[in-house]
């Protein structure tokens, strides 16, 4: 076989015990997610060559491989907020048909909310003062203002309402319903999301992302591996990244996101169109993310993305398009640097393993075709991979 023509699929996906997890570390959720994503390939760790992780340690990926007993020749520590993952898909996926890794662990787990319940830290109110953003934080700034301050820009330009802001929280909870492995299951109303604490104008509490514990993991392996492993093949079929700004003065526009490239270019390299995705997972810190995210992968015009998600198109049950199937960051899970918890459900739908919340086409059968769209900092970067059965 010619060097840079292998294909890579996921092979192994799991997530490690989530929410609420009292007395474990990051480390131990790391090597819980490792093991059962290797147990779920029916893989041993032997074949694991190459490793990909961030957010853990003095020098990520080095301690956590040592942690589990893995010695890779590739490594990857990629680290731009919530799309690190994806970014670290595509680059597996390019590692693996270049024939410089054969099996790549990709892994991510934090004890965010222990470790604040437990006093070892504080939320994250800033990214920190140096470099570009010493002329931001002294003003106040803060990391949910930066959103914030992007949805009323939307708001201003498109018409877009807080109302419709609100249903995307009020659909991912309805999805997460679906979901037992999601923290929060009960229903939401746009009127319990618009009567909730303001943080930073216009978002009230459940416009943002819970705080949890969890880790997951994604293995990815070589075509002629897939025959070993106990799972059906999901194959990447196209990736993309992209690093917008790091300075909110050095963002043309506020109402387009990364993903508006990382996107186009994953569609383009996956030779399919936005019209043949059957369901998209886009990290979901706050509900603007998942409309303008949608905009920006081509579900919908720009400035149309609030019209877009009325009237239920996002939930799993009779949804046109849905997303975040889990109940994403909003409803199921956040510990942090979320876009491995994307890939981890996309393949669990391509799969047909997600259960009461499994999307079907309207033929009945399962999807054949997702995405999942990473963001991370403050729309800072992106990263996209679509994935699919063939």
């Amino acid at each position: 076989m010619k060097r840079g023509t292998r294909k890579a699929a996921v092979v192994g996906v799991a997530l490690s015990d989530c929410g609420r997890v009292a007395g474990a570390t990051a480390y131990a959720l790391h090597a819980q997610a490792a093991r059962r994503a290797l147990a779920d390939a029916g893989l041993d760790r032997t074949v694991v060559d190459g490793f990909a992780s961030a957010g853990l340690g003095t020098l990520a990926p080095a301690e956590v491989a040592e942690y589990l007993g893995l010695r890779p020749t590739w490594v990857d520590s990629t680290s731009v907020g919530g799309s690190t993952w994806e970014v670290m898909a595509a680059h597996a996926a390019d590692a693996i048909a270049a024939g410089h890794a054969n099996a790549v662990l990709l892994v991510y787990g934090s004890t965010a909310r222990a470790d604040i319940r437990a006093g070892r830290r504080t939320g994250t109110l800033s990214f920190g003062a140096r470099g570009p953003l010493q002329f931001e934080v002294p003003y106040g700034h803060t990391l949910i203002a930066k959103y914030a301050m992007a949805a009323r820009r939307h708001m201003i330009e498109y018409g877009t309402t807080i109302e419709q802001l609100a249903q995307v929280a009020v659909q991912a909870r309805a999805n997460a319903a679906l979901n037992p492995e999601a923290m929060f299951r009960d229903p939401l109303t746009v009127d319990d999301v618009l009567s909730g604490p303001v943080i930073a104008d216009p978002f009230t509490r459940l416009h943002c992302c819970l705080r949890s514990d969890g880790g997951a993991a994604v293995l990815l392996a070589a075509e002629e591996y897939v025959r070993d492993c106990r799972t059906a093949p999901v194959w990447i079929l196209g990736t993309g990244e992209h690093v917008s700004h790091a300075a909110m003065s050095e963002w043309p526009d506020f109402t387009v996101s990364p993903a508006a490239v990382s996107g186009r270019l994953a569609f383009a390299r996956a030779g399919v169109g936005p019209a043949d995705v059957d369901f998209a997972e886009i990290y979901d810190a706050f509900t603007y993310m998942t409309l303008v995210t949608l905009e920006d992968l081509g579900f919908c015009a720009k400035g149309e993305g609030g019209a877009f998600v009325e009237k239920g198109r996002l939930l799993v049950r009779n949804g046109e398009l849905p997303v975040n199937t889990d109940g994403g960051g909003l409803s199921a899970q956040h510990p942090g640097m979320r876009g491995l918890f994307l890939l981890v459900e996309a393949v669990r739908q391509l799969r047909g393993e997600a259960g009461e919340r499994q999307v079907r086409r309207r033929d009945g059968g399962l999807p054949r075709l997702g995405v999942a769209s990473g963001t991370g900092g403050w729309f800072c970067s992106s990263g996209t991979v679509v994935l699919g059965k063939d």
